[in-house]
């Protein structure tokens, strides 16, 4: 889906009330033509991770980055997963290097844990998505309070209020 034309057109077969606009469970049916089943709260969160005027669904612009995000998750994922239809832990740290992502050791096996959907150490593409989607989120809620770029934060009781309460990551 990387043709702009292609794109544009898909998101208006999405977009069945003609409001220049898809909501999540507009979204999250579309997703699943192309079988990615994901819950309703992570496609809210690819929603609210490119939803720059903040009116809580997805214009065309901010498909087209969700979509930039996505292929380079796939492409991540595809590299490593050998025709098995998943990817191990050491693969999906593999991957979210390649991605972007640096995590210490407790920090990684925390989030596979959270997200190894099965309890087995395989993961699907679609539990890799919910993982680079938790941490993209994750990465951006960081990154607003990270205002001097140190790649540090404190935050005071209503900062961090505000991010449990608003950010469900």
């Amino acid at each position: 889906m990387e043709n702009a034309a292609i794109l544009r057109e898909w998101f208006e077969r999405v977009d069945s009330e003609k409001t220049g606009n898809i909501t999540a469970p507009l979204l999250k049916r579309a997703l699943a033509v192309g079988n990615l089943e994901f819950p309703l709260s992570v496609v809210q969160q690819m929603i609210r991770m490119y939803d720059f005027d903040r009116n809580g669904t997805m214009s065309f612009d901010e498909f087209v980055a969700l979509n930039k995000f996505l292929l380079k998750v796939q492409q991540a994922f595809s590299d490593l997963e050998r025709a098995r239809g998943y990817i191990v832990p050491d693969e999906v740290y593999e991957a979210l290097v390649k991605i972007g992502f640096s995590l210490d050791m407790p920090a990684f096996y925390t989030v596979c844990e959270s997200f190894d959907q099965k309890k087995n150490g395989r993961f699907r593409l679609d539990d890799f998505i919910s993982l680079c989607i938790f941490l993209q989120s994750a990465w951006n809620l960081f990154n607003s309070f990270d205002t001097a770029k140190q790649g540090r934060v404190t935050l005071d009781l209503n900062q961090f209020v505000y991010c449990t309460a608003n950010c469900r990551i």
